[in-house]
């Protein structure tokens, strides 16, 4: 074979292996389903570095030579930043045992995790934010879940719950991935612990991350199916908010499987969630909300490849409408990465210069922003210049 059509026929055989149609990559790559169609059948040359990895990161392909035949390069030494605390972090979730000490009373230990979700929500850099708090949380979390008695211990395993949240979002985009799981599996076991539907909801919200990180999309699904069944949306307030939440992640999986109609139903209910909760309604630590709804609308109709739509989502959210600068950031990545579908380069190099000003560490930890910063840093003009600026900020480039 040519070396197109050798490149062509390795990236089919991983697309099916992810159980990805062509649109549905397209898609998650912000190209066409034609775009992929030519790739794999050897009429196109194989993309520049940036595209590769980001079809590689769809693809949970670890080394690039799996796709290209060529010489080794670990995906995650280009797509994935490891933050300068995360060796702190690690030890305490590595940990065999928890050290001795006082117990924290819940009401304290409550007012300590609200605090550490708050500095997550209101840093430019976030991360560094947590770093700092996050060892000594976790321990002071593992101690009262530990010792504590009765429906003190429950309560303190919720709010351990929390915590391993927190680390999941810390760890999240950095190539320690057997530590995002672990997290994930401890904050399920705490949320089970606590004997809590509304903590379990959550922790199946954050386990489904990490199964669609790993292309499980159906394993996303049935954890959300489970958990939404535990909550009672009619009982208004919290439990509606986490009930709705469930519906957003179910969403999620529907659109990155290509399963529009599945999607925008469990969307609606979402949407129609935040609605009885109120237009002006934000889950204090969660993000819950219409805000958080119509982000969301942007990277489902971007997932699908629905071109058009996902442009007009973008141009209409109302980004300050949510109250986290991380989700904020979050959300303007999609943007740009609607954009980018729409062959806008001029408009997601902006996006994603107002996702950095909110926040410098989602966008330093994001793959799709790092690839994207660097494929367009190439290009000439201003829209090269901006885009060399963003990857010199973000690490890409020295």
């Amino acid at each position: 074979m040519s070396e197109p059509a050798a490149f062509g026929a390795r990236l089919r055989m991983y697309r099916e292996r992810a159980g990805k149609t062509r649109p549905v990559l397209g898609g998650l790559v912000g190209r066409s389903a034609e775009w992929v169609k030519a790739l794999e059948n050897g009429r196109l040359l194989p993309p520049r570095l940036p595209m590769l990895l980001r079809l590689a990161e769809v693809l949970d392909i670890s080394d690039l030579a799996d796709l290209t035949g060529d010489q080794s390069l670990p995906v995650v030494s280009v797509t994935r930043a490891g933050h300068s605390e995360v060796g702190k972090v690690a030890a305490v979730m590595q940990r065999a045992s928890v050290p001795g000490g006082a117990v924290t009373p819940v009401v304290v230990m409550r007012d300590l995790v609200d605090q550490a979700w708050a500095l997550w929500h209101r840093s430019t850099t976030e991360r560094t934010a947590v770093a700092a708090v996050l060892p000594g949380l976790l321990t002071d979390a593992q101690r009262s879940a530990r010792m504590l008695d009765g429906g003190d211990r429950r309560l303190a395993s919720a709010e351990l719950a929390r915590v391993y949240h927190l680390v999941q979002l810390y760890l999240a985009h950095q190539p320690y991935p057997e530590l995002v799981w672990l997290a994930a599996d401890r904050a399920m076991s705490a949320a089970q612990d606590a004997d809590d539907p509304a903590a379990t909801a959550v922790a199946a919200w954050y386990y489904a991350h990490v199964y669609r990180g790993a292309n499980q999309v159906d394993a996303a699904e049935q954890v959300l199916a489970e958990a939404a069944d535990l909550v009672d949306p009619a009982a208004g307030g919290e439990q509606l908010a986490r009930w709705g939440q469930v519906q957003l992640g179910i969403a999620l999986g529907h659109s990155k499987a290509g399963r529009a109609g599945r999607a925008w139903r469990a969307w609606d209910a979402a949407d129609s969630a935040a609605s009885r909760l109120g237009g002006g309604y934000v889950h204090p630590w969660l993000m819950f909300g219409s805000a958080a709804c119509a982000a969301y609308a942007v990277t489902i109709e971007t997932d699908l490849c629905r071109t058009g739509e996902a442009v007009r989502r973008a141009d209409a959210t109302d980004y300050r409408a949510l109250p986290s600068q991380t989700r904020r950031a979050a959300a303007l990545i999609d943007a740009a990465r609607a954009h980018m579908l729409d062959r806008g380069e001029v408009a997601a190099v902006h996006l994603l210069g107002r996702a950095l000003r909110e926040s410098v560490d989602t966008v330093r930890h994001n793959p799709y922003a790092r690839t994207v910063a660097l494929e367009l840093s190439n290009r000439p003009g201003t829209v090269g210049e901006d885009a060399r600026e963003l990857a010199l900020a973000i690490g890409i480039i020295g």
